[in-house]
């Protein structure tokens, strides 16, 4: 299996990127992984309807690609790192070629990205700019990597 995460638009902030880099090795030392940059379209920027629902379009053709599409929001399955780490290996367990996480924009997501997906999980009750979330869903990802692992890295 191979997980990909998708994200609308780059990363901007250096701190950011350097600790994404690093979680992604870790990562990649468990599973095949790639961190997936959409472009975000132009227009309706200004407005955050239409800007979602430009963004939806990019993001169900990405979508594509993947077996098993889980969204990011908070609208999503509040759980602990165990239990994310049960959650990732039954997805790993079900024959799927690839799953794909998706992190939307700052709007979030329009209805038909919803409507196509079955799986959401929220990693807080709380907000965070989308470009943070990036790095603290990659660290979740390692940690229940090293659930899944047994290994020394979370403590309960």
């Amino acid at each position: 299996m191979k997980i990909l995460l998708f994200n609308m638009g780059h990363t901007q902030e250096t701190y950011l990127k350097e600790g994404m880099a690093q979680y992604e090795k870790r990562i990649r030392h468990y599973i095949p992984f790639e961190t997936v940059y959409l472009s975000t379209p132009k227009s309706g920027r200004n407005q955050p309807e239409v800007h979602r629902e430009n963004e939806g379009k990019v993001l169900l053709t990405a979508l594509e690609q993947v077996d098993l599409p889980i969204l990011l929001d908070e609208r999503g399955k509040t759980m602990s790192s165990p239990e994310f780490a049960k959650f990732l290996q039954q997805g790993m367990n079900k024959g799927k070629k690839s799953m794909g996480f998706v992190i939307g924009g700052p709007y979030g997501f329009s209805n038909q990205v919803y409507q196509a997906v079955t799986e959401m999980i929220s990693l807080s009750g709380m907000t965070f700019p989308h470009q943070l979330i990036r790095l603290v869903f990659l660290e979740q990802l390692y940690r229940a990597f090293t659930i899944i692992k047994g290994e020394s890295y979370h403590h309960e």
